[in-house]
């Protein structure tokens, strides 16, 4: 395995086992608006490395393990951390700017750097097949077209508890870093690019209208 794939798993299952047995020091790192408003910004990092429980933490890290080695395999191993920092940061400062006055608003896990991976795993091999429920053959750039738009309902409707801003964030992330690093794709694969930049434009659309 990847030694900085291991080492951010690694990172992950520490702290979240820590959190599972330590109520305070969950509280104490979880993305809290309130506290990070206050000047408690370490949490705006430190609340990707948390999870809910066990099948949080497995489903992110079985999903980091799938998608990142054919961010590797494309750029190399140094900017595919850039890219899960980058998109877990990207996840958070989104996170913060939609709910930025909802000051009881808190959030945990490293899902948002995760869909960074994945979705720059996308952009590099849209060709590659994924499967909806386990079952399902749908092209790669599909189903992150799908996801997206599904994050951005999560994000209208606020019916459930999943951390579709946060979600939506990362793949922003890992959609720019990607480009950045590979800017031929500009050219080489316009179609993609601009197809996978499609939800993107729609959220900030309907922000900007008032709708999210």
């Amino acid at each position: 395995m990847n030694t900085a794939l291991l080492a951010i798993i690694a990172a992950n299952v520490i702290f979240s086992f820590r959190g599972f047995k330590d109520i305070a020091f969950f509280r104490k790192y979880e993305f809290h608006v309130g506290s990070i408003r206050a000047g408690d910004q370490i949490r705006m990092f430190s609340s990707a490395f948390l999870h809910a429980d066990i099948a949080h933490l497995v489903f992110n890290m079985f999903t980091l393990f799938i998608f990142a080695p054919v961010v590797f395999s494309f750029l190399g191993t140094m900017s595919f951390v850039m890219i899960y920092i980058g998109s877990l940061i990207f996840g958070s400062l989104l996170s913060l700017y939609f709910h930025r006055n909802d000051y009881n608003y808190r959030a945990i896990g490293a899902s948002g750097a995760v869909v960074g991976v994945l979705y720059s795993a996308i952009l590099l091999y849209p060709d590659m097949t994924l499967y909806l429920f386990f079952a399902i053959p749908i092209p790669a750039y599909v189903f992150g077209i799908g996801y997206l738009l599904y994050s951005i309902y999560g994000m209208r409707s606020k019916s459930d508890n999943i951390g579709h801003t946060a979600h939506f964030g990362g793949a922003i992330g890992g959609y720019i870093i990607t480009l950045t690093k590979q800017p031929e794709m500009l050219t080489d694969n316009t179609l993609m690019v601009v197809l996978l930049a499609i939800p993107i434009i729609i959220l900030f659309v309907l922000e900007k209208a008032g709708k999210i």
